[in-house]
């Protein structure tokens, strides 16, 4: 069982039993049985692509989530926990929350009223050809990177749970992600990420309780914490101090900056304005799952449902990668600046094999199988969310609309699942590119500054300034997102050796800053080109224009019949509440 005959093997990261390998293929059977039931639903390509407008808010609420509870949340954010401390927790509480909401109140409503297939059609009814072009090839090659990242951790867990060399686990980890994709489409994969959404809870919810128990509860945690921070071994790492790792605000260790006044600038605008807004608001991953509900209420609500998950989620992330980094020698070590040999990629530990190596030394076999299959879903939900995104993109916006128009709906139905292999194949090249990073979310952060950033500048300004023209649009979009790239390549380690260092920050703080010169280039000339332009008329802008838009457009007026908690408004600020009092609390 240790290996697929005639492999070479590796000493294997993780001791597993034969009853932790039973719960792993049971849990495959789940997937794969969910593959072939969700390809009987599917006639047509609207099926395959946007599971026919038919799934209920809270399917979608919890696949919303689900979908993003791929390497970013998990190996990323646990791998900040170790690294960062607590501070951790903004790109939940302040770099989703809020951002999710503003999509359910304010975006949904155009985005599903116009009946549009994809982030990129919108932006080619507002803007047209130009910004379309821009917008579809961007996220494309995004998607790609992106998927890339959560099939090289799934082929970690792999290469850790059976010594298989990186690029056997790779292969048979998209292999397995590629079939219930292609058999069921979008339905496959959100009613997949709907199980695997208490999947990772039931696998992480044990790891962080029996690691607090391990390290004396969250008081212990905090004394080992700041005990290992006023080490000479830490002085010498420059590892932050206990204050930063312990307290979230004004997040110094995050940030990168030395300056209270502009860490918090910088979390605020970077991270919870540009940054997350630009991910959560533009993102066709997780739209997708919102537009494909069965009713504008239904929609709006996806993302609202999916904030209260998700608000949570930091617990039982980010607390195993701050337990690991006082309780796993391997982690201390590295912390302290050491290097141990060993590691997920059998090339050194780093700080993304927090998780693993805290599996290892504290979960009993049994409940290792499920963290496993946790983990293993995590990556797959992740995979499988770019991957569908990325089928119907291309499938529409690049291959229906620049390349072979007028076809047959079965037509392009075989052209999705044949960009379905496609960019899975491709994802097994990216993925060696993202092994190179010792924490995947530097990565991450960089790709979203080059990517979402400009997107949401040019969205926003569209959707609330009708004056915005199609010229303006494809040339801010460009222009703000060369302008991220020109600044990542200026900052310190974003590009490796290629990097310059003139801007002396490196890893998040330079993404947050990247993507806040993305949105300011794009917003700026975007202005002063729609004043040198023609614009639309406004005849053309309801349903893409908030000012032209009727009212009775952007709600359900079925809606104001169900109880306070079934509506969008309270629930949102239900939502908003909650955060306000977790961000008081930490």
């Amino acid at each position: 069982m240790h290996a697929l005959a005639g492999l070479p093997t590796a000493d294997t990261l993780i001791s597993a039993k034969p009853v932790d390998y039973v719960i792993i293929a049971l849990y495959f059977v789940f997937v794969l049985g969910i593959g072939v039931m969700a390809r009987r639903a599917v006639s047509d390509s609207i099926d395959f692509f946007l599971s026919g407008r038919s799934l209920p808010a809270w399917v979608t609420g919890l696949a919303f989530i689900s979908a993003n509870l791929g390497a970013v949340e998990i190996m990323g954010m646990s791998a900040n926990g170790a690294e960062l401390g607590i501070s951790t927790v903004h790109y939940f509480w302040v770099g989703a929350i809020p951002a999710m909401l503003f999509l359910g109140v304010v975006m949904m409503p155009f985005y599903y009223g116009s009946k549009v297939r994809s982030v990129p059609e919108f932006m080619f009814r507002r803007f047209g050809t130009g910004a379309h072009l821009v917008n579809a090839i961007s996220f494309a090659v995004a998607q790609l990177l992106i998927a890339g990242v959560n099939l090289y951790l799934l082929g970690s867990i792999v290469h850790a749970l059976l010594g298989w060399p990186l690029w056997v686990a790779l292969l048979v980890a998209a292999a397995i992600v590629l079939s219930y994709i292609t058999l069921g489409g979008l339905s496959a994969a959100i009613y997949n990420e709907v199980l695997q959404f208490f999947v990772i809870v039931a696998a992480l919810l044990p790891l962080t309780l029996i690691g607090l128990h391990r390290v004396g509860g969250y008081q212990g945690l905090k004394d080992k914490i700041t005990e290992f921070a006023s080490s000479p071994a830490a002085a010498a790492a420059k590892v932050p101090s206990a204050d930063q790792q312990l307290h979230s605000w004004p997040g110094e260790a995050l940030s990168g900056f030395s300056s209270p006044v502009w860490s918090v600038i910088g979390i605020v605008f970077g991270l919870g304005f540009v940054l997350s807004f630009g991910y959560w608001t533009t993102n066709f991953v997780e739209v997708q799952r919102a537009m494909a509900s069965n009713s504008i209420s239904a929609a709006r609500k996806t993302p609202i449902i999916g904030s209260f998950p998700k608000m949570f989620v930091p617990f039982i992330v980010i607390l195993p990668g701050m337990i690991a980094a006082v309780l796993v020698p391997e982690i201390t070590k590295l912390k302290a600046g050491g290097s141990p040999p060993g590691g997920a990629s059998g090339e050194g530990v780093k700080f993304n094999d927090s998780l693993l190596l805290l599996m290892r030394d504290v979960l009993p076999n049994g409940l290792l199988g499920v963290a496993i299959a946790g983990l293993l879903a995590a990556f797959m939900a992740g995979m499988a969310a770019n991957i569908s995104a990325f089928n119907t993109v291309f499938s529409y916006d690049l291959w229906q609309r620049y390349i072979r128009k007028d076809h047959s709906d079965d037509y392009y139905l075989r052209i999705g699942r044949l960009a379905t292999i496609g960019a899975t194949v491709i994802a097994i090249f990216t993925a060696i590119v993202a092994s190179s990073f010792s924490n995947v979310m530097d990565y991450l952060q960089t790709l979203f500054g080059f990517f979402n950033a400009p997107l949401f500048a040019t969205f926003i300004l569209g959707m609330f300034w009708k004056r915005m023209t199609a010229t303006a649009g494809w040339v801010g979009l460009s222009a703000g997102t060369l302008s991220a790239v020109l600044v990542a390549f200026l900052s310190k380690d974003a590009f490796g050796t290629l990097s310059l260092g003139v801007i002396p920050l490196g890893g998040q703080g330079a993404a947050f800053v990247a993507a806040s010169a993305a949105f300011v280039v794009d917003i700026v000339l975007s202005v002063v080109v729609s004043l040198m332009t023609e614009p639309k008329p406004a005849s053309e802008l309801r349903g893409l224009v908030y000012s032209e838009t009727p009212r009775e457009d952007l709600v359900d007026p079925e809606e104001r019949k169900l109880p306070w908690f079934r509506r969008t408004l309270p629930l949102a600020g239900l939502s908003l509440v909650l955060v306000l009092i977790l961000n008081f609390l930490f």
